[in-house]
């Protein structure tokens, strides 16, 4: 019973991670050059979830600015918000149900001790 407890809290720990990675990556979304971050989620042994922080590489869109010395070609971030958004209500999905997985456990646990008192 305690290892569903602890695989629940793994899972938590984790989600929470990939919500401030997009919480992130849309709060850098109109810095320049800014390169988004992404969490993926992996199997810990020898129970829970463990999670993987990569820095996605590829290419903001580059576009022309005016600055002191003319117009200068500028690479903006490689944040969508389009991906960033449904991520983000996916992980909350994700994180209420190990939440309830941790508080069913707990009231399993309670009416065990119950039952032995």
């Amino acid at each position: 019973m305690i290892s569903g407890i602890h695989s629940a809290l793994s899972g938590l720990t984790a989600i929470q991670k990939k919500i401030e990675s997009n919480a992130n990556n849309v709060a850098n979304i109109n810095t320049d050059g800014y390169k988004k971050t992404r969490v993926t989620l992996q199997e810990k042994e020898p129970q829970g979830i463990e999670a993987v922080v990569q820095q996605i590489q590829t290419a903001g869109p580059m576009v022309y600015e005016q600055t002191s010395g003319g117009e200068t070609l500028i690479e903006k971030s490689n944040v969508e918000l389009s991906e960033e958004l449904p991520s983000m209500m996916l992980s909350r999905r994700f994180f209420q149900a190990n939440l309830k997985t941790v508080q069913v456990q707990d009231e399993m646990l309670g009416n065990l001790l119950d039952i032995k008192s």
